[in-house]
């Protein structure tokens, strides 16, 4: 029941600021609420301090007790909306699937599939040595087991 009431409080903020959303609620059995949220231009403290008090100061502590935390997707976190993936366009990504291993520029993102794109050296087709060539692979959402984004500094 409580966890309903956070959420329905978590959608009315987010109304309010739609470049916003929620990646994870979770009530746990003592009340305690963890509320992960990202942005369409990332998450910056006084958004975490807003939704924070749209959902405390609209739920009664004499009615439960609670406690509140209202976090941003840390950079190191996983991917796991399309959403995510969209604000992350022009970034480099590892991403894992069942049977392989990618590393390349997000080139596009949809609601179904992304696409990587990265440079490779191959051997030339004729003679020795190697060629620099373009690749790029189409992964299905269903086929991604964990997509970050690489940090470079």
């Amino acid at each position: 029941m409580l966890k309903e009431k956070v959420e329905k409080l978590a959608e009315k903020a987010f109304e309010e600021n739609n470049s916003l959303f929620l990646i994870s609620l979770d009530v746990n059995s003592a009340n305690h609420i963890k509320i992960v949220l990202d942005g369409d231009k990332g998450v910056s403290v006084s958004d975490c301090i807003t939704v924070s008090r749209a959902i405390e100061h609209n739920l009664d502590r004499d009615e439960e007790d609670f406690s509140l935390e209202v976090t941003s997707a840390g950079v190191s976190e996983p991917l796991l909306m399309p959403r995510q993936y969209k604000k992350n366009i022009g970034r480099r990504l590892k991403v894992k699937t069942e049977n392989a291993k990618f590393e390349g520029d997000l080139e596009a993102a949809d609601e179904k599939e992304i696409k990587l794109s990265w440079k490779a050296r191959e051997p030339k087709p004729v003679g020795k040595g190697k060629v620099t060539v373009e690749k790029e692979a189409i992964l299905p959402y269903s086929d991604i087991v964990e997509a970050k984004v690489k940090i470079t500094f």
